[in-house]
């Protein structure tokens, strides 16, 4: 007779996740045991290889199930029929919301990737090329002049916006001067505001090019 799911079930595999997802974003995912999972969770570690076989499946659901949540997110706040401003605003502010209480699972996300086998950091891949295109077509929106066609330009713009979402965790805090929404507006009209001044920039402007020597410095 085949077992039948406790009711329970899902709940208690979010909360390993989560227990996990804390312990690999502070210590890292190496230096991190099953045996440390299961005594932070307050469980059996026969418990935790109930609900995961190996310390690599409970981090590729880390990162899946977050990144499947941001872009799920994103995808039901994209709205190509907005002005192209408020279109871009509407993706920032979603994001910055998906990462909200998200803290240790987006680090993970950025820090341990790696430690995936191939199968998985390809699956994981395609999740963020979904988020990143949604992200980019937006973008393109902005300044189709310079983003239009076949732009080599597009990707390392819409890249350096998500830097200044993806790494807000280290600093932004609920509760503070400034709320997500107020981050997002301003992250949105610094990005708009910079574009706006692009011009073609196959080569960087004058008064910011490095020398051989700086570069080489830097």
């Amino acid at each position: 007779m085949a077992r039948t799911r406790a009711s329970d079930y899902d709940d208690k595999r979010e909360a390993l996740l989560a227990v996990a997802a804390r312990l690999f974003a502070a210590r890292g995912f190496d230096r991190t045991s099953t045996a440390d999972i299961a005594a932070k969770a307050g469980v059996a570690k026969a418990l935790l290889y109930h609900y995961y076989p190996s310390k690599s499946a409970l981090l590729y659901d880390i990162i899946r199930e977050h990144l499947a949540y941001v872009a799920d997110a994103l995808a039901a706040a994209d709205d190509p029929s907005a002005p192209p401003e408020r279109h871009l605003y509407q993706l920032v502010r979603a994001t910055l919301i998906a990462y909200r209480d998200a803290d240790a699972l987006h680090k993970v996300q950025l820090n341990e990737l790696g430690k995936l086998g191939e199968n998985e950091q390809r699956e994981v891949r395609s999740l963020e090329r979904e988020i990143v295109e949604i992200m980019a077509r937006a973008v393109r929106r902005v300044n189709p002049r310079l983003f239009g066609g076949d732009s080599s330009l597009l990707k390392p713009a819409t890249m350096s916006l998500f830097g200044v979402m993806n790494w807000a965790y280290l600093w932004f805090r609920d509760g503070g001067k400034l709320s997500r929404e107020d981050y997002a507006r301003f992250a949105t009209r610094l990005f708009i505001d910079g574009v706006a001044r692009l011009k073609e920039a196959e080569e960087p402007a004058a008064d910011v090019r490095l020398t051989e020597a700086e570069a080489e410095k830097a």
